[in-house]
């Protein structure tokens, strides 16, 4: 997802365009990879003097329920980053850089037999460990 479609859901879900906001959602455009919200909180308060974690976490978890940003948890802390739209894909992340890798094959191709009976709304499947950068 890029930066024009995360507005676009903004606006159409009846929010008001900010400053902030489109900061946030820059960032996380930019960023290859999962980020906290004190990443996010030290990436803003030059621009930001006095912007609060409330405000952060009110953000990311609007962003969140509206599919703009997707959420994991590493570390027993929240990390989120810009929702991938354009294919069905699923994430190596690094747990210690939050660095992502697409992976293309999906496990629930494999499960089609045991879960036949169950009716799926939806999936997430993801790998953790180290990138090749965070082994050396």
């Amino acid at each position: 997802m890029n930066v024009s479609e995360a507005l676009a859901i903004l606006k159409d879900a009846g929010y008001k365009y900010t400053d902030k906001r489109e900061v946030i959602l820059n960032y996380f455009a930019n960023e290859d990879r999962y980020r906290t919200a004190k990443d996010l909180l030290t990436h803003m308060e030059p621009s930001f003097e006095g912007i609060s974690f409330d405000t952060i976490y009110r953000n990311l978890h609007l962003f969140d329920q509206l599919g703009i940003l997707e959420s994991t948890e590493l570390a027993g802390e929240k990390h989120y980053q810009m929702r991938c739209m354009h294919h069905h894909h699923h994430h190596f992340i690094c747990k210690v850089c939050g660095v992502t890798k697409e992976i293309q094959s999906c496990p629930m191709e494999d499960l089609s037999d045991e879960l036949k009976h169950f009716m799926i709304d939806d999936h997430k499947f993801e790998i953790y460990g180290r990138c090749p950068a965070c082994i050396s």
